[in-house]
């Protein structure tokens, strides 16, 4: 697999997290905005949140290349 099939495989996987990440965003207002009872699925929901912006980052962070001086 070369680079830009590598880089381009991490672009899609990257849009992906982006909208689950949105989702999960509208998902979870609505839940609070609502005063769902299950406080329990709320956390989880927000835990997957925050697993899924530390893979954005991690992966975003491949994206730049290495600079040796």
């Amino acid at each position: 697999m070369t680079q830009a099939d590598e880089q381009k495989k991490i672009l899609e996987w990257l849009e992906g997290l982006r909208v689950e990440h949105s989702d999960l965003d509208v998902v979870i207002n609505h839940l609070l905005e609502a005063r769902h009872h299950d406080t329990m699925r709320i956390q989880r929901l927000k835990r997957r949140k925050l697993k899924i912006k530390d893979m954005i980052h991690r992966l975003e962070s491949e994206l730049i290349p290495d600079l040796d001086a």
